[in-house]
């Protein structure tokens, strides 16, 4: 699994992007909202890892997420 941050303009606010390892859009959700839902994606009880992570991710670059199970 993949994500990237996606950065707003003016009034779109910025959104994470999760995508699959065939790279197929599998998630959208911005980035300024809490993190709810992420088992639908097998991501539960990674809601602070994951936090850190898009916080410390640069726009328009992919990071590979290999702490999911």
């Amino acid at each position: 699994m993949y994500i990237f941050k996606v950065k707003g303009k003016a009034k779109i606010p910025d959104y994470i992007q999760l995508r699959d390892d065939h790279f197929t859009l599998i998630a959208y959700f911005r980035a300024d909202r809490p993190l709810t839902k992420l088992e639908k994606y097998g991501l539960e009880g990674k809601e602070e890892e994951l936090a850190k992570i898009i916080e410390a991710l640069p726009f328009g670059k992919v990071k590979k997420l290999d702490f999911y199970d």
